[in-house]
């Protein structure tokens, strides 16, 4: 087995300072290669070199050399580094000495490295440098540096949306809207927020909030909004684009939402209004009612190309007509699975010996219809206490050729966008869709939420939100790891292991005949690399 060489400290100069680097010698073909383990800053020149002499041996043994603390310091470090060369900390309060600033840092990059509640987060600097960094060296009070700072973050919201907005939108700018919602725990008896509602994560039982986020076009979020857990999609639309117009001053708007959001009805108030332009998908009932009015064919839905349609009685509105083959398989497979549930359940209630009424046998009929949604396709009548049924075959063959066909909708002027890009300009709702994900369950663990009063359920949004905005500039700056690991040259890189690998970069406080120093353990070669490309210095 091959000895370890022994450390040593070499002590340098820069400028009028001294610091000490513990490195270890060894040869390799000849030439002097060296391995460097950390750096000792802050001391004067005579204790370094009293520790060199230690490290030789010369004034005290080994066994004196301790390692008394070890913390993590990369993860926190970089994250903070990177919220200020991003200026997030100017967006926050212009006087970003202040502490309450720097408590705000500290929430939101703890959110990024370690999740969990406030609580847990205010614990940490135990294991972490994360609050020494951010000016609380000591014990944390979470009263003061979390909660009611939080508050002060809530009270300045919405200043900082509109410095957020006025640095990721300009004029003519594709703006990106999507809500959500989220569960919680507990009772909320008291709150104007937390209701009943759609719930989208399938929570039964769950009250909830509804969540809506502004995105610029490359999907970074600029805006967050909270409304009350029963608000529908389309409710927030038209007070959403008064917000972007007015409050953040921008000029011809491009707006995409989903087509929950942009209905007719909103549609109809919003076509006329100054420096606004919208692209949305059609419903399904939107398609069908065009293939009725015969402005639009179904042998025009091809899945290679675009074709544009523009509506006869308002020529402002153009239809792009796309398939997707995908799509079709899968839409077509979901609803034979469901027309054959249909059938196994009516066959049951028409072969049944039990005696019952006609309205018993109709309310048996109706649950299931309304649980598989296949309504639309049965005939069925009940005669004596007899059913007697079939599927509308026709109906079932023209629902099946609209499978995989959708329509995207704009206002926008052929000049200003061609129907690709239309087309290119809705999917980018995915960019919101990954948010959501980030924010509720991949990274960030939104919930559950363990505040009980509004406000603070929307600071805490606000807070998550604003570390989402650092984890998506991170992930642009770290996309040439992630694109060498889709080609299969590392096959290891998540967003969540470059942080585990920053983490890993620690903080040791080392003891030397009564003399304490602070070390931090030398990146190794990909953990470089990360520091490089996220452009931040330990």
């Amino acid at each position: 087995m091959k000895k370890q060489p022994p450390y040593h400290l070499e002590i340098q100069r820069h400028r009028k300072n001294c610091y000490g680097v513990i490195r270890t010698s060894y040869r390799e073909e000849g030439k002097v290669m060296h391995t460097v383990h950390g750096r000792l800053k802050g001391l004067s020149y005579e204790h370094l070199k009293l520790i060199q002499a230690a490290f030789r041996g010369d004034v005290i043994p080994k066994k004196d050399f301790k390692v008394k603390k070890s913390k993590e310091y990369g993860a926190s470090r970089a994250i903070l580094q990177l919220a200020k060369n991003l200026e997030l900390d100017k967006a926050i309060y212009s006087r970003t000495s202040e502490q309450w600033v720097q408590d705000c840092l500290a929430m939101i990059a703890g959110r990024l490295i370690y999740a969990g509640s406030k609580l847990s987060l205010s614990n940490i600097w135990r294991d972490s440098t994360l609050w020494e960094l951010c000016g609380v060296p000591g014990d944390v009070d979470v009263d003061e540096h979390c909660y009611s700072v939080m508050d002060r973050l809530l009270e300045r919201q919405e200043a900082i949306q509109k410095k957020l907005a006025k640095k990721h939108f300009k004029n003519a700018s594709l703006i990106l809207y999507d809500i959500t919602s989220t569960y919680l725990e507990g009772k909320y008896n008291d709150s104007d927020l937390v209701k009943f509602g759609y719930n989208r994560d399938k929570k039964r039982g769950k009250k909830q909030i509804v969540i809506g986020l502004l995105c610029n076009s490359e999907g970074c979020p600029v805006a967050v909004e909270l409304f009350v857990g029963n608000t529908q999609d389309a409710q927030t639309v038209e007070d959403k684009i008064q917000e972007i117009l007015n409050k953040y001053e921008i000029k011809d708007v491009i707006f995409v939402g989903d087509r929950g959001m942009i209905t007719h009805a909103n549609y109809e108030k919003l076509k006329d209004k100054e420096g606004l332009s919208i692209i949305s998908a059609l419903t399904h009932a939107e398609l069908t009612n065009l293939l009725t009015r015969d402005v639009i064919q179904l042998n025009l839905f091809d899945n290679k190309n675009i074709v544009e349609i523009i509506d006869p009685e308002d020529k402002r509105i153009r239809y792009c007509l796309c398939k997707n083959l995908e799509t079709a398989k899968r839409e077509t497979n979901t609803r034979q699975a469901l027309l054959d549930k249909t059938k196994n359940e009516l066959d049951k209630i028409a072969q049944s010996k039990r005696q019952a009424t006609n309205e018993k046998i109709g309310e048996r009929i109706g649950k299931i219809l309304a649980k598989t949604k296949m309504g639309k396709f049965v005939n069925y009548k009940v005669v004596n206490g007899k059913l007697e049924w079939s599927f509308d075959e026709e109906k079932i063959a023209k629902e099946k050729q609209i499978d995989g066909c959708y329509i995207i909708t704009t206002n926008v002027s052929q000049e200003l966008m061609q129907k690709q890009e239309v087309v290119a300009s809705y999917k980018k709702l995915t960019f919101v869709e990954q948010a959501f994900r980030n924010l509720k369950t991949v990274k960030l663990e939104m919930r559950p939420v363990y505040h009980k009063t509004d406000d603070r359920i929307r600071a805490h949004i606000f807070l998550c939100m604003l570390s989402y905005y650092l984890q998506w500039h991170m992930n642009q700056r770290l996309k040439p790891i992630f694109e060498e690991d889709q080609k299969g040259k590392n096959s290891q890189w998540t967003f969540e292991s470059i942080i585990e690998r920053l983490k890993s970069i620690r903080k040791e406080q080392i003891y030397v005949e009564e003399i304490n120093c602070y070390v931090i353990s030398e990146p190794e070669k990909d953990q470089q690399r990360i520091l490089a490309l996220l452009d931040v210095k330990l």
